[in-house]
């Protein structure tokens, strides 16, 4: 019998018969050329060939086990114990905009117990064992892993040296596998926006979630995301309304710090907060992202948009004067007062510093419900503010006719902001388009490189420096809301808002919502270097100091002035010369040091 021919690609695969009558033909060969030798008195030639084929078996066994361990390398999908699920790649390092750190994959490794491989005499044995090496190990889990018969996941997350330690106890039937894990060293710092991970991948909020594609693709290419925020601006903004929450006894809070021209977040802040690595111990309130996902109605900061709007449209003017003197009635709707029973006539300035709601109502009133609408939507007050953010949520919009157009009195509310809420980060997305020259862009948590956006007009460079000259004024004007943001040399201007909170059946008596929106510096070009910051505070209590008030003015008003007082230096912002000897303001004091008026305690 010849030998089959496996080199001719044209003929047809061997069978499982073939190939074994060829290997006892083989086989037989080789037995009868011992015999020869051994005929022909040649032993040597018989130890050769003995030699040989041995030899060859094992070669042939070894190529066998490599071609195997190589096809299994390269081809199975196989994994460690049951249904553990294969781990996602690497996320890319998360960067504050000058390359400081704020989350990164680490190696970790999760723990497996086998109790098929601990002989029943030994399991109590190596339960206390790893309950001495790893205390945070339920108790009640390893018995669970006991008991089910099976290989059991104990606990995840250990570090390289709980590894170490578990491993040195050499008990059969515990082994580990490695997963990487989100890494957060700033523990709650700028946590909403940078948000929080799954365990094995996908990111679930913040920026991790926001730019979730882009941080994988990152990670693959080996190389770090830059976010907007500036950790510097970010702490000083963290630290102060946190220091305004605790001190006005506020169970939620917000802030944000943007910069007008580039619609970069640089800090943004939410109280309380929670820690990103550490999600079991965070309340539900504390995982709110009170900037980006919870309505609020504004209050007074609104009488920004709807001057500027009277402004643009030609409706109203500087010079304009309005009758104050009596309370608003619009139909059947409740009488609109203001808190500030001043002077009877005011012209449209002090409608802005004395923050008058018959004079804003009177304002909205001259604009009309189509014009009003329309600018309302240009300052994106009317849809979620358009950020990567996927926690931006739609704003409560105010009531409309059977016909869709506001009512009069509808208007006439939400021209001091009431009857429709908004979140913080549309309020400062809707003021950034006003005070960065006109210009309507979203705000952005990534970091811009070149030039910014084109945007859209939303209101003329002459309506937008007007609406700056009267945010300096507000806070310049002894009877300005906003007295208490002032930070000398730094040309603080401002808006205060304090708005009743909506209850069952009408608006609650003593619970308000307190904020202030600030621009800084005022002083210079449109074009020049401009930052926003918008603080809100929820239902602030009255504080040592405060004589008794909880309104804007008196809470929101001067943590915005501790804030700016704290980043003006890391944002490159100069004081004026002649200002660097007076005090600077802070939190702790939150009065203003004229006497106690009305007007003081005004939103």
């Amino acid at each position: 019998m010849s030998p089959i021919d496996l080199s001719s690609p044209y003929r047809a695969a061997p069978t499982a018969r073939q190939l074994w009558r060829w290997l006892v033909e083989f086989v037989w060969r080789i037995e009868h050329a011992f015999e020869r030798s051994r005929a022909k008195d040649r032993p040597t030639d018989d130890a050769r060939l003995r030699i040989f084929l041995l030899l060859a078996l094992f070669t042939l066994a070894f190529c066998g086990v490599a071609a195997s361990a190589g096809r299994v390398a390269v081809f199975a999908k196989t994994h460690v114990g049951a249904g553990v699920s294969e781990p996602n790649g690497v996320r890319a390092t998360l960067e504050d905009r000058n390359g400081l750190l704020l989350a990164t994959d680490l190696p970790s490794y999760d723990l497996y117990l086998d109790p098929r491989a601990v002989l029943a005499a030994h399991r109590a044995e190596t339960r206390d064992a790893l309950l001495e090496a790893l205390p945070r190990i339920p108790a009640e889990r390893i018995e669970a892993a006991f008991a089910s018969g099976r290989r059991s996941f104990l606990v995840g997350g250990l570090t390289m040296a709980e590894k170490a330690l578990v491993h040195d106890l050499g008990r059969p039937g515990v082994d580990f596998e490695e997963t990487p894990r989100r890494f957060y060293p700033l523990g709650t710092s700028a946590a909403h926006l940078i948000g929080y991970t799954q365990t094995r991948g996908a990111g679930l909020a913040g920026a991790e979630h926001a730019l979730d594609d882009e941080i994988q693709a990152a990670g693959a290419a080996g190389q770090p995301v830059q976010l907007s925020i500036d950790l510097r601006v970010q702490a000083a903004l963290e630290d102060e309304l946190d220091k305004a929450a605790v001190r006005f006894q506020s169970p939620d809070a917000a802030a944000i710090v943007v910069d007008v021209h580039t619609g970069e977040i640089l800090a943004m802040a939410s109280y309380p907060t929670f820690d990103p690595g550490n999600l079991r111990a965070a309340s539900p309130e504390a995982l709110k992202n009170h900037v980006a996902g919870v309505d609020y109605e504004a209050g007074s900061v609104f009488k920004v948009f709807t001057l500027a709007a009277g402004l643009d449209t030609g409706a109203v003017s500087p010079t304009s004067t309005f009758d104050v003197s009596h309370p608003l009635v619009i139909g059947s709707n409740h009488p609109i007062h203001d808190f500030d029973k001043g002077d009877s006539t005011l012209t449209l300035p002090e409608v802005f510093t004395h923050s008058s709601n018959i004079g804003a109502s009177h304002v909205a009133l001259a604009v009309g419900g189509e014009r009003m609408d329309r600018y309302m939507r240009a300052f994106g007050v009317y849809a979620a503010a358009p950020s990567e953010l996927a926690e931006s949520t739609r704003p409560l919009p105010p009531h409309r006719g059977p016909d869709g157009r506001l009512d009069p009195g509808v208007l006439a509310y939400m021209s001091f902001g009431q009857g429709l809420s908004v979140t913080p980060l549309q309020i400062a997305t809707g003021m950034t388009s006003i005070f960065n020259g006109g210009t309507y862009i979203p705000l952005t948590i990534r970091k811009r490189t070149g030039e910014a956006p084109a945007g859209r007009r939303v209101v003329s460079e002459k309506t937008a420096q007007t609406m700056l000259d009267f945010m300096r004024m507000n806070v310049t004007d002894p009877k300005g809301s906003g007295k208490s943001a002032e930070v000398p040399g730094l040309s603080v201007g401002g808006k205060t808002g304090t708005a009743q909170k909506a209850g069952v059946g009408g608006y609650k008596a003593n619970a308000r919502v307190a904020s202030f929106a600030a621009v800084f510096p005022t002083a210079g070009a449109l074009g020049d270097k401009r930052y926003l910051v918008y603080i809100l505070l929820d239902e602030p209590k009255p504080a040592p100091g405060t004589f008794g008030f909880a309104t804007a003015g008196f809470t929101a008003a001067p943590t915005a002035g501790a804030v700016i007082n704290r980043i003006a230096p890391f944002l490159g912002v100069k004081r004026a010369p002649a200002a660097l000897a007076a005090p600077l303001p802070t939190a702790a004091a939150a009065s203003p040091a004229a006497p106690v008026s009305a007007s003081m305690g005004a939103d």
